[in-house]
Protein backbone atom coordinates (compact mmCIF):
# COMPACT_ATOMS: atom_id res chain seq x y z
CA UNK A 1 0.00 0.00 0.00
CA UNK A 2 1.04 3.53 -0.64
CA UNK A 3 0.50 6.57 1.51
CA UNK A 4 -1.19 7.37 4.80
CA UNK A 5 -3.22 4.51 6.14
CA UNK A 6 -4.56 5.43 9.56
CA UNK A 7 -6.10 3.52 12.40
CA UNK A 8 -8.53 4.91 14.94
CA UNK A 9 -6.31 4.87 18.04
CA UNK A 10 -4.35 7.94 17.01
CA UNK A 11 -7.31 10.28 16.80
CA UNK A 12 -10.29 11.38 18.80
CA UNK A 13 -13.89 10.63 17.92
CA UNK A 14 -14.84 12.52 14.78
CA UNK A 15 -17.89 12.87 12.57
CA UNK A 16 -18.40 12.53 8.91
CA UNK A 17 -20.70 13.20 5.81
CA UNK A 18 -21.98 11.51 2.67
CA UNK A 19 -23.02 11.63 -0.93
CA UNK A 20 -25.64 9.63 -3.00
CA UNK A 21 -27.04 9.26 -6.48
CA UNK A 22 -30.38 9.69 -8.33
CA UNK A 23 -31.59 12.73 -6.41
CA UNK A 24 -29.78 12.36 -3.12
CA UNK A 25 -26.32 13.85 -2.59
CA UNK A 26 -24.06 11.23 -1.00
CA UNK A 27 -20.36 10.57 -0.43
CA UNK A 28 -18.26 7.93 1.27
CA UNK A 29 -15.36 8.29 3.80
CA UNK A 30 -13.97 7.41 7.38
CA UNK A 31 -11.82 8.22 10.52
CA UNK A 32 -8.51 6.69 11.65
CA UNK A 33 -6.36 4.59 14.25
CA UNK A 34 -2.45 4.74 14.95
CA UNK A 35 -1.04 6.56 11.89
CA UNK A 36 1.30 4.40 9.82
CA UNK A 37 3.21 5.41 6.71
CA UNK A 38 3.44 2.49 4.29
CA UNK A 39 5.06 2.68 0.87
CA UNK A 40 4.67 0.32 -2.09
CA UNK A 41 1.96 -0.86 -4.44
CA UNK A 42 1.45 -4.43 -3.25
CA UNK A 43 -1.70 -5.22 -1.27
CA UNK A 44 0.18 -7.92 0.61
CA UNK A 45 3.01 -5.52 1.43
CA UNK A 46 0.62 -3.12 3.14
CA UNK A 47 -0.63 -5.76 5.58
CA UNK A 48 1.16 -7.57 8.41
CA UNK A 49 2.94 -10.68 7.04
CA UNK A 50 0.52 -13.25 8.56
CA UNK A 51 -2.46 -11.27 7.30
CA UNK A 52 -0.95 -10.97 3.81
CA UNK A 53 -0.30 -14.72 3.65
CA UNK A 54 -3.86 -15.47 4.73
CA UNK A 55 -5.16 -13.04 2.12
CA UNK A 56 -3.36 -14.81 -0.71
CA UNK A 57 -4.44 -18.25 0.52
CA UNK A 58 -8.04 -17.00 0.55
CA UNK A 59 -7.67 -15.48 -2.91
CA UNK A 60 -7.06 -18.91 -4.40
CA UNK A 61 -10.79 -19.54 -3.81
CA UNK A 62 -13.32 -19.00 -6.55
CA UNK A 63 -16.67 -17.28 -6.64
CA UNK A 64 -19.64 -19.70 -6.55
CA UNK A 65 -21.73 -18.07 -9.26
CA UNK A 66 -25.38 -18.98 -9.82
CA UNK A 67 -27.67 -17.93 -12.64
CA UNK A 68 -29.92 -14.97 -11.80
CA UNK A 69 -31.12 -13.83 -15.23
CA UNK A 70 -30.20 -13.79 -18.88
CA UNK A 71 -26.39 -13.68 -19.03
CA UNK A 72 -26.46 -12.72 -15.32
CA UNK A 73 -24.76 -14.57 -12.48
CA UNK A 74 -25.00 -13.70 -8.79
CA UNK A 75 -23.02 -14.70 -5.72
CA UNK A 76 -22.29 -13.86 -2.12
CA UNK A 77 -18.62 -13.57 -1.21
CA UNK A 78 -17.28 -13.77 2.33
CA UNK A 79 -14.58 -11.26 3.21
CA UNK A 80 -12.87 -10.37 6.50
CA UNK A 81 -14.55 -7.74 8.63
CA UNK A 82 -11.03 -6.42 9.25
CA UNK A 83 -8.50 -7.02 6.47
CA UNK A 84 -5.68 -6.61 8.99
CA UNK A 85 -7.03 -9.76 10.69
CA UNK A 86 -8.38 -11.96 7.87
CA UNK A 87 -8.77 -14.95 10.15
CA UNK A 88 -11.29 -13.12 12.32
CA UNK A 89 -14.94 -12.22 11.78
CA UNK A 90 -16.45 -12.26 8.30
CA UNK A 91 -19.05 -10.26 6.41
CA UNK A 92 -20.81 -10.83 3.06
CA UNK A 93 -20.59 -8.94 -0.20
CA UNK A 94 -23.35 -9.24 -2.81
CA UNK A 95 -21.76 -9.63 -6.27
CA UNK A 96 -23.23 -9.85 -9.77
CA UNK A 97 -21.79 -10.17 -13.24
CA UNK A 98 -23.14 -9.90 -16.76
CA UNK A 99 -21.22 -12.24 -19.03
CA UNK A 100 -19.51 -10.61 -22.02
CA UNK A 101 -21.73 -10.69 -25.10
CA UNK A 102 -18.62 -11.30 -27.26
CA UNK A 103 -16.90 -14.00 -25.17
CA UNK A 104 -14.52 -14.98 -27.96
CA UNK A 105 -13.00 -11.49 -27.80
CA UNK A 106 -13.20 -11.12 -24.02
CA UNK A 107 -10.56 -8.85 -22.42
CA UNK A 108 -11.43 -9.37 -18.77
CA UNK A 109 -13.83 -7.98 -16.17
CA UNK A 110 -15.17 -4.43 -15.95
CA UNK A 111 -15.96 -3.45 -12.36
CA UNK A 112 -18.66 -0.80 -12.05
CA UNK A 113 -19.87 1.38 -9.21
CA UNK A 114 -22.72 3.92 -9.59
CA UNK A 115 -21.86 5.95 -6.52
CA UNK A 116 -24.09 6.52 -3.67
CA UNK A 117 -23.35 3.89 -2.08
CA UNK A 118 -24.79 0.42 -2.57
CA UNK A 119 -26.43 0.25 -5.98
CA UNK A 120 -23.99 -1.74 -8.12
CA UNK A 121 -25.95 -5.00 -8.10
CA UNK A 122 -29.18 -3.20 -8.98
CA UNK A 123 -27.45 -1.21 -11.72
CA UNK A 124 -26.01 -4.28 -13.43
CA UNK A 125 -29.45 -5.89 -13.32
CA UNK A 126 -31.19 -2.85 -14.80
CA UNK A 127 -28.51 -1.56 -17.18
CA UNK A 128 -26.65 -4.69 -18.24
CA UNK A 129 -27.02 -3.98 -21.97
CA UNK A 130 -25.70 -0.42 -21.69
CA UNK A 131 -22.73 -1.42 -19.55
CA UNK A 132 -21.95 -4.32 -21.88
CA UNK A 133 -22.05 -1.92 -24.84
CA UNK A 134 -19.64 0.47 -23.11
CA UNK A 135 -17.02 -2.27 -23.32
CA UNK A 136 -18.13 -3.42 -26.80
CA UNK A 137 -19.24 -6.73 -25.33
CA UNK A 138 -15.67 -7.66 -24.43
CA UNK A 139 -15.92 -7.58 -20.64
CA UNK A 140 -17.81 -9.45 -17.98
CA UNK A 141 -19.46 -6.53 -16.19
CA UNK A 142 -19.06 -7.01 -12.44
CA UNK A 143 -20.94 -5.07 -9.78
CA UNK A 144 -20.70 -5.46 -6.04
CA UNK A 145 -22.59 -3.72 -3.27
CA UNK A 146 -19.91 -2.24 -1.06
CA UNK A 147 -19.63 -3.31 2.55
CA UNK A 148 -22.16 -1.56 4.75
CA UNK A 149 -24.73 -0.98 2.00
CA UNK A 150 -27.13 -2.50 -0.50
CA UNK A 151 -27.48 -6.28 -0.45
CA UNK A 152 -24.13 -6.74 1.30
CA UNK A 153 -23.68 -6.76 5.09
CA UNK A 154 -25.18 -3.36 5.70
CA UNK A 155 -25.37 -0.65 8.30
CA UNK A 156 -28.70 -0.92 10.12
CA UNK A 157 -30.10 1.28 12.82
CA UNK A 158 -33.34 -0.45 13.86
CA UNK A 159 -34.21 -4.07 14.51
CA UNK A 160 -37.62 -3.87 12.87
CA UNK A 161 -39.29 -2.06 10.00
CA UNK A 162 -41.96 -0.77 12.38
CA UNK A 163 -39.41 0.90 14.64
CA UNK A 164 -37.73 2.45 11.62
CA UNK A 165 -40.97 3.85 10.20
CA UNK A 166 -42.00 5.20 13.59
CA UNK A 167 -38.69 7.00 14.07
CA UNK A 168 -38.85 8.73 10.67
CA UNK A 169 -42.55 9.61 10.70
CA UNK A 170 -42.88 13.26 9.67
CA UNK A 171 -39.15 13.67 9.00
CA UNK A 172 -38.39 16.74 6.89
CA UNK A 173 -35.88 19.55 6.63
CA UNK A 174 -36.45 21.89 9.62
CA UNK A 175 -36.77 25.61 8.92
CA UNK A 176 -37.32 27.11 12.39
CA UNK A 177 -35.11 27.36 15.47
CA UNK A 178 -37.44 25.16 17.52
CA UNK A 179 -37.61 22.48 14.84
CA UNK A 180 -33.84 22.65 14.30
CA UNK A 181 -33.09 22.03 17.98
CA UNK A 182 -35.48 19.09 17.91
CA UNK A 183 -33.77 17.64 14.85
CA UNK A 184 -30.28 18.00 16.30
CA UNK A 185 -31.47 15.79 19.16
CA UNK A 186 -33.17 13.42 16.73
CA UNK A 187 -30.07 12.93 14.59
CA UNK A 188 -28.05 12.24 17.76
CA UNK A 189 -30.63 9.59 18.69
CA UNK A 190 -30.33 8.11 15.21
CA UNK A 191 -26.56 7.86 15.55
CA UNK A 192 -26.93 6.07 18.89
CA UNK A 193 -29.40 3.63 17.33
CA UNK A 194 -26.98 2.83 14.51
CA UNK A 195 -24.20 2.14 16.99
CA UNK A 196 -26.40 -0.16 19.07
CA UNK A 197 -27.65 -2.21 16.12
CA UNK A 198 -24.64 -2.28 13.77
CA UNK A 199 -21.93 -2.56 16.38
CA UNK A 200 -18.44 -3.43 15.14
CA UNK A 201 -19.41 -3.11 11.45
CA UNK A 202 -19.38 0.69 11.77
CA UNK A 203 -15.64 0.67 12.38
CA UNK A 204 -14.89 -1.27 9.19
CA UNK A 205 -16.78 0.45 6.37
CA UNK A 206 -14.23 2.99 5.19
CA UNK A 207 -13.31 3.29 1.53
CA UNK A 208 -9.91 1.76 2.36
CA UNK A 209 -11.78 -1.35 3.52
CA UNK A 210 -13.88 -1.30 0.34
CA UNK A 211 -10.77 -0.96 -1.82
CA UNK A 212 -9.33 -4.11 -0.22
CA UNK A 213 -12.62 -5.88 -1.01
CA UNK A 214 -12.37 -4.69 -4.61
CA UNK A 215 -8.78 -5.88 -4.95
CA UNK A 216 -9.80 -9.27 -3.58
CA UNK A 217 -12.70 -9.54 -6.05
CA UNK A 218 -10.29 -8.61 -8.85
CA UNK A 219 -8.14 -11.56 -7.84
CA UNK A 220 -11.12 -13.90 -7.58
CA UNK A 221 -12.29 -13.17 -11.15
CA UNK A 222 -8.76 -13.82 -12.41
CA UNK A 223 -7.75 -10.34 -13.58
CA UNK A 224 -4.14 -9.28 -13.12
CA UNK A 225 -5.11 -5.61 -13.22
CA UNK A 226 -8.32 -3.72 -12.54
CA UNK A 227 -10.60 -2.21 -15.20
CA UNK A 228 -13.01 0.17 -13.46
CA UNK A 229 -15.83 2.43 -14.64
CA UNK A 230 -17.77 4.73 -12.39
CA UNK A 231 -19.22 7.93 -11.23
CA UNK A 232 -19.74 10.24 -8.30
CA UNK A 233 -18.97 8.57 -4.94
CA UNK A 234 -17.47 5.73 -6.96
CA UNK A 235 -14.72 8.13 -8.05
CA UNK A 236 -13.48 8.31 -4.48
CA UNK A 237 -13.22 4.52 -4.46
CA UNK A 238 -11.36 4.70 -7.77
CA UNK A 239 -8.92 7.36 -6.65
CA UNK A 240 -8.25 5.49 -3.42
CA UNK A 241 -7.60 2.23 -5.29
CA UNK A 242 -5.33 3.94 -7.83
CA UNK A 243 -3.22 5.44 -5.05
CA UNK A 244 -3.12 2.37 -2.81
CA UNK A 245 -2.44 -0.07 -5.67
CA UNK A 246 -1.26 1.95 -8.71
CA UNK A 247 0.46 -1.03 -10.38
CA UNK A 248 -2.77 -3.00 -10.34
CA UNK A 249 -4.75 -0.58 -12.54
CA UNK A 250 -5.34 -1.46 -16.20
CA UNK A 251 -7.95 1.21 -17.00
CA UNK A 252 -10.07 3.53 -14.87
CA UNK A 253 -12.86 5.94 -15.88
CA UNK A 254 -13.79 8.50 -13.21
CA UNK A 255 -16.83 10.69 -13.97
CA UNK A 256 -18.11 13.39 -11.59
CA UNK A 257 -15.21 13.57 -9.19
CA UNK A 258 -15.07 13.86 -5.45
CA UNK A 259 -12.01 15.85 -4.37
CA UNK A 260 -10.24 13.42 -2.01
CA UNK A 261 -8.07 16.11 -0.41
CA UNK A 262 -11.04 18.25 0.64
CA UNK A 263 -13.09 15.19 1.54
CA UNK A 264 -10.56 13.64 3.87
CA UNK A 265 -10.01 16.97 5.62
CA UNK A 266 -13.44 16.54 7.14
CA UNK A 267 -17.14 16.87 6.60
CA UNK A 268 -17.27 20.64 6.48
CA UNK A 269 -14.42 21.04 3.99
CA UNK A 270 -15.64 18.13 1.88
CA UNK A 271 -19.17 19.40 1.52
CA UNK A 272 -18.15 23.03 1.08
CA UNK A 273 -16.19 21.77 -1.92
CA UNK A 274 -19.03 19.70 -3.32
CA UNK A 275 -21.62 22.46 -2.88
CA UNK A 276 -19.48 25.11 -4.53
CA UNK A 277 -21.16 24.85 -7.95
CA UNK A 278 -24.69 23.88 -6.84
CA UNK A 279 -26.36 27.30 -6.93
CA UNK A 280 -24.62 28.15 -10.21
CA UNK A 281 -26.02 24.95 -11.70
CA UNK A 282 -29.52 25.84 -10.48
CA UNK A 283 -29.12 29.30 -12.01
CA UNK A 284 -28.31 27.43 -15.23
CA UNK A 285 -31.64 25.63 -15.01
CA UNK A 286 -33.44 28.94 -14.60
CA UNK A 287 -31.67 30.64 -17.50
CA UNK A 288 -32.10 27.69 -19.88
CA UNK A 289 -35.80 27.62 -18.99
CA UNK A 290 -36.04 31.33 -19.81
CA UNK A 291 -34.48 30.73 -23.22
CA UNK A 292 -36.66 27.68 -23.91
CA UNK A 293 -39.81 29.75 -23.49
CA UNK A 294 -43.29 28.81 -22.25
CA UNK A 295 -43.92 26.17 -24.92
CA UNK A 296 -41.13 24.03 -23.49
CA UNK A 297 -40.69 25.30 -19.92
CA UNK A 298 -43.83 25.80 -17.81
CA UNK A 299 -42.09 28.37 -15.58
CA UNK A 300 -41.47 30.75 -18.47
CA UNK A 301 -43.84 33.36 -19.82
CA UNK A 302 -44.78 34.93 -16.46
CA UNK A 303 -42.01 37.45 -16.11
CA UNK A 304 -38.36 36.64 -15.35
CA UNK A 305 -38.05 32.99 -14.35
CA UNK A 306 -35.38 33.58 -11.70
CA UNK A 307 -37.46 36.27 -10.00
CA UNK A 308 -40.53 34.03 -10.03
CA UNK A 309 -38.74 31.15 -8.32
CA UNK A 310 -37.01 33.48 -5.87
CA UNK A 311 -40.41 34.89 -4.94
CA UNK A 312 -41.84 31.41 -4.40
CA UNK A 313 -39.00 30.40 -2.09
CA UNK A 314 -39.26 33.66 -0.14
CA UNK A 315 -43.00 33.01 0.29
CA UNK A 316 -42.31 29.48 1.55
CA UNK A 317 -39.77 30.73 4.06
CA UNK A 318 -42.59 32.76 5.61
CA UNK A 319 -45.29 30.08 5.51
CA UNK A 320 -46.20 26.80 3.84
CA UNK A 321 -48.74 26.58 1.02
CA UNK A 322 -51.49 23.99 0.43
CA UNK A 323 -50.61 20.66 -1.17
CA UNK A 324 -54.08 19.06 -1.32
CA UNK A 325 -53.26 16.25 -3.75
CA UNK A 326 -49.74 15.49 -2.52
CA UNK A 327 -48.87 11.99 -1.41
CA UNK A 328 -49.83 12.20 1.40
CA UNK A 329 -51.97 15.38 1.28
CA UNK A 330 -50.83 18.27 3.42
CA UNK A 331 -48.73 21.39 2.90
CA UNK A 332 -45.62 22.29 0.96
CA UNK A 333 -42.91 23.59 3.28
CA UNK A 334 -39.73 25.42 2.40
CA UNK A 335 -37.75 22.31 3.30
CA UNK A 336 -39.92 20.16 0.99
CA UNK A 337 -39.27 22.60 -1.86
CA UNK A 338 -35.49 22.45 -1.34
CA UNK A 339 -35.64 18.65 -1.25
CA UNK A 340 -37.60 18.59 -4.52
CA UNK A 341 -35.13 20.88 -6.27
CA UNK A 342 -32.18 18.75 -5.12
CA UNK A 343 -33.90 15.53 -6.24
CA UNK A 344 -34.72 16.89 -9.70
CA UNK A 345 -31.41 18.65 -10.28
CA UNK A 346 -29.43 15.58 -9.20
CA UNK A 347 -31.47 13.43 -11.60
CA UNK A 348 -30.29 15.51 -14.57
CA UNK A 349 -31.84 17.66 -17.31
CA UNK A 350 -34.28 14.89 -18.21
CA UNK A 351 -36.20 15.95 -15.08
CA UNK A 352 -36.05 19.68 -15.75
CA UNK A 353 -39.44 19.94 -17.52
CA UNK A 354 -41.05 18.18 -14.56
CA UNK A 355 -39.26 20.44 -12.06
CA UNK A 356 -40.39 23.50 -14.01
CA UNK A 357 -44.00 22.27 -13.96
CA UNK A 358 -43.84 21.54 -10.23
CA UNK A 359 -42.44 25.00 -9.46
CA UNK A 360 -45.00 26.63 -11.75
CA UNK A 361 -47.88 24.89 -9.97
CA UNK A 362 -46.50 25.92 -6.58
CA UNK A 363 -46.13 29.52 -7.74
CA UNK A 364 -49.81 29.36 -8.71
CA UNK A 365 -50.69 28.20 -5.18
CA UNK A 366 -50.76 24.38 -5.39
CA UNK A 367 -47.69 22.75 -3.87
CA UNK A 368 -48.90 19.15 -4.33
CA UNK A 369 -46.51 18.03 -7.06
CA UNK A 370 -43.46 19.72 -5.53
CA UNK A 371 -44.23 18.29 -2.08
CA UNK A 372 -44.64 14.77 -3.44
CA UNK A 373 -41.33 15.01 -5.28
CA UNK A 374 -39.52 16.39 -2.24
CA UNK A 375 -40.74 13.55 -0.05
CA UNK A 376 -38.88 11.10 -2.30
CA UNK A 377 -35.73 12.21 -0.51
CA UNK A 378 -37.24 11.39 2.87
CA UNK A 379 -38.40 8.01 1.57
CA UNK A 380 -35.00 7.24 0.05
CA UNK A 381 -33.33 8.09 3.32
CA UNK A 382 -35.65 6.34 5.71
CA UNK A 383 -36.66 3.03 4.14
CA UNK A 384 -35.04 0.41 6.40
CA UNK A 385 -34.67 -2.35 3.80
CA UNK A 386 -33.78 -0.67 0.52
CA UNK A 387 -32.56 2.77 1.53
CA UNK A 388 -29.11 4.05 0.56
CA UNK A 389 -29.55 6.78 3.15
CA UNK A 390 -28.34 5.58 6.53
CA UNK A 391 -25.71 3.18 5.13
CA UNK A 392 -24.26 6.10 3.21
CA UNK A 393 -24.06 8.15 6.39
CA UNK A 394 -22.07 5.36 7.98
CA UNK A 395 -19.69 5.26 5.03
CA UNK A 396 -19.26 9.02 4.97
CA UNK A 397 -18.81 9.13 8.70
CA UNK A 398 -16.03 6.61 8.27
CA UNK A 399 -14.09 8.63 5.69
CA UNK A 400 -14.87 12.30 6.23
CA UNK A 401 -14.98 13.13 9.93
CA UNK A 402 -17.01 16.08 11.13
CA UNK A 403 -14.47 18.28 12.83
CA UNK A 404 -17.05 19.76 15.19
CA UNK A 405 -19.72 18.19 17.39
CA UNK A 406 -23.48 18.76 17.27
CA UNK A 407 -23.30 21.91 19.40
CA UNK A 408 -21.68 23.67 16.43
CA UNK A 409 -24.75 23.07 14.25
CA UNK A 410 -25.65 26.77 13.84
CA UNK A 411 -22.29 27.85 12.46
CA UNK A 412 -21.91 24.77 10.23
CA UNK A 413 -25.43 25.20 8.85
CA UNK A 414 -24.65 28.86 8.18
CA UNK A 415 -21.48 27.88 6.31
CA UNK A 416 -23.26 25.29 4.16
CA UNK A 417 -26.10 27.69 3.39
CA UNK A 418 -23.67 30.46 2.45
CA UNK A 419 -22.00 28.13 -0.04
CA UNK A 420 -25.35 26.95 -1.46
CA UNK A 421 -28.71 28.30 -0.41
CA UNK A 422 -30.44 25.42 -2.24
CA UNK A 423 -28.32 22.37 -1.45
CA UNK A 424 -26.66 23.55 1.77
CA UNK A 425 -29.52 23.02 4.24
CA UNK A 426 -30.44 19.67 2.67
CA UNK A 427 -26.90 18.30 2.85
CA UNK A 428 -26.45 19.66 6.35
CA UNK A 429 -29.46 17.90 7.87
CA UNK A 430 -29.20 14.67 5.89
CA UNK A 431 -25.43 14.30 6.08
CA UNK A 432 -23.58 16.44 8.60
CA UNK A 433 -25.97 16.37 11.55
CA UNK A 434 -26.02 12.55 12.05
CA UNK A 435 -22.25 12.35 11.56
CA UNK A 436 -21.66 15.01 14.20
CA UNK A 437 -22.92 12.48 16.78
CA UNK A 438 -21.66 9.30 15.09
CA UNK A 439 -20.69 6.69 17.71
CA UNK A 440 -17.87 4.87 15.88
CA UNK A 441 -14.42 5.56 14.49
CA UNK A 442 -13.07 3.78 11.46
CA UNK A 443 -10.41 1.20 12.18
CA UNK A 444 -8.66 2.20 8.93
CA UNK A 445 -8.84 4.98 6.41
CA UNK A 446 -6.65 6.23 3.58
CA UNK A 447 -5.84 9.95 3.54
CA UNK A 448 -3.34 10.28 0.69
CA UNK A 449 -1.15 11.08 -1.12
CA UNK A 450 -3.33 11.24 -4.24
CA UNK A 451 -0.73 11.61 -7.00
CA UNK A 452 0.16 8.02 -7.92
CA UNK A 453 1.15 7.29 -11.53
CA UNK A 454 -0.56 4.27 -13.08
CA UNK A 455 0.85 2.32 -16.04
CA UNK A 456 -1.95 3.55 -18.35
CA UNK A 457 -3.59 6.97 -18.07
CA UNK A 458 -6.74 7.32 -15.99
CA UNK A 459 -9.62 8.92 -17.91
CA UNK A 460 -11.17 11.76 -15.87
CA UNK A 461 -14.52 13.20 -17.01
CA UNK A 462 -15.97 16.45 -15.70
CA UNK A 463 -19.31 18.06 -16.60
CA UNK A 464 -19.15 21.84 -16.71
CA UNK A 465 -22.42 22.52 -14.86
CA UNK A 466 -22.48 19.55 -12.49
CA UNK A 467 -24.53 20.57 -9.41
CA UNK A 468 -23.12 17.91 -7.06
CA UNK A 469 -19.44 17.49 -7.90
CA UNK A 470 -17.98 20.65 -9.45
CA UNK A 471 -16.10 20.55 -12.74
CA UNK A 472 -13.10 22.08 -10.97
CA UNK A 473 -12.66 18.77 -9.12
CA UNK A 474 -12.12 16.91 -12.38
CA UNK A 475 -9.53 19.46 -13.53
CA UNK A 476 -7.73 19.22 -10.19
CA UNK A 477 -7.74 15.42 -10.17
CA UNK A 478 -6.40 15.25 -13.73
CA UNK A 479 -3.49 17.50 -12.70
CA UNK A 480 -2.91 15.79 -9.36
CA UNK A 481 -2.85 12.18 -10.52
CA UNK A 482 0.50 11.11 -11.88
CA UNK A 483 -0.95 9.89 -15.18
CA UNK A 484 -4.41 11.12 -16.20
CA UNK A 485 -6.27 12.77 -19.08
CA UNK A 486 -9.22 15.15 -18.65
CA UNK A 487 -12.26 14.92 -20.92
CA UNK A 488 -14.60 17.91 -20.57
CA UNK A 489 -18.32 17.31 -20.99
CA UNK A 490 -20.11 20.54 -21.89
CA UNK A 491 -23.37 19.81 -20.10
CA UNK A 492 -25.69 20.36 -17.15
CA UNK A 493 -25.82 17.07 -15.26
CA UNK A 494 -24.31 15.37 -12.25
CA UNK A 495 -22.12 13.01 -14.31
CA UNK A 496 -22.27 12.65 -18.07
CA UNK A 497 -24.74 9.72 -18.39
CA UNK A 498 -27.58 11.95 -17.16
CA UNK A 499 -26.97 14.44 -20.00
CA UNK A 500 -26.12 12.02 -22.81
CA UNK A 501 -23.22 12.73 -25.14
CA UNK A 502 -22.33 10.33 -27.96
CA UNK A 503 -18.89 11.96 -27.96
CA UNK A 504 -18.31 10.97 -24.31
CA UNK A 505 -19.69 7.47 -24.92
CA UNK A 506 -17.31 6.87 -27.84
CA UNK A 507 -14.35 8.13 -25.81
CA UNK A 508 -15.14 5.81 -22.89
CA UNK A 509 -15.53 2.80 -25.17
CA UNK A 510 -12.28 3.45 -27.05
CA UNK A 511 -10.45 3.84 -23.77
CA UNK A 512 -11.82 0.73 -22.07
CA UNK A 513 -11.19 -1.54 -25.03
CA UNK A 514 -8.06 -0.13 -26.68
CA UNK A 515 -6.65 2.06 -23.88
CA UNK A 516 -6.83 5.08 -26.21
CA UNK A 517 -7.44 8.38 -24.44
CA UNK A 518 -8.92 11.42 -26.21
CA UNK A 519 -6.52 14.22 -27.15
CA UNK A 520 -5.79 16.56 -24.27
CA UNK A 521 -8.19 19.47 -24.22
CA UNK A 522 -11.08 17.50 -25.81
CA UNK A 523 -14.53 18.99 -25.11
CA UNK A 524 -17.63 16.87 -25.79
CA UNK A 525 -21.03 18.55 -26.21
CA UNK A 526 -24.26 16.99 -25.02
CA UNK A 527 -26.45 15.45 -27.71
CA UNK A 528 -29.41 17.74 -26.95
CA UNK A 529 -30.08 20.82 -24.86
CA UNK A 530 -32.33 20.64 -21.79
CA UNK A 531 -36.04 21.12 -22.60
CA UNK A 532 -35.38 19.83 -26.13
CA UNK A 533 -38.23 17.36 -26.90
CA UNK A 534 -35.58 14.95 -28.25
CA UNK A 535 -33.57 15.04 -25.02
CA UNK A 536 -32.37 11.55 -24.13
CA UNK A 537 -32.71 10.27 -27.70
CA UNK A 538 -29.62 9.24 -29.67
CA UNK A 539 -28.27 11.48 -32.40
CA UNK A 540 -29.08 10.41 -35.98
CA UNK A 541 -26.79 7.57 -36.95
CA UNK A 542 -25.83 6.73 -33.35
CA UNK A 543 -26.66 3.28 -31.90
CA UNK A 544 -29.48 3.11 -29.37
CA UNK A 545 -27.43 1.31 -26.71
Amino acid sequence: MRGRYQSSRSRGLESFPKRVRGGVVVLLLAAGMCAVLLVGASAAGSLPRPAAAALHRTARARIAWRSCGRRLQCARVRVPLDWAHPGGGKIWLAVIRHLASSPGRRIGSLFVNPGGPGGSVAEVKSNAAGLDAAGQGRFDVVGWDIRGAGESSRVRCFRSERGWESFFAGWSIPTTMQASLRYVRKTAALARQCGEVSGSLLGHVSTADTVRDLDYLRELVGDQRLTYLRISGGTFIGQTYANMFPRRVRAMVLDGLVDPVAYTKGNEAGYANMLSNSDRAFDGFLSVCERAGPLRCALAGHGPVAARVSGLLARLRRASIPAPSASPPGELTYGDALDAIVVNMSAGPGEWPALAAQLDAAARGDGSALATRGRLLTTAFSAQVASPGVPAIGLVCADSPARQGPRAWRQVLARFTAVSSIYGPVVFWWRWAPCASWPARSAHRYTGPWNAATRNPILVIGTTDDPNTPYANARTAARRLGNAVLLTHQGYSHTSPLDPSACVTRAISAYLVRLITPPRGTVCPSDHQPFDPNFGQPLPGEPTS
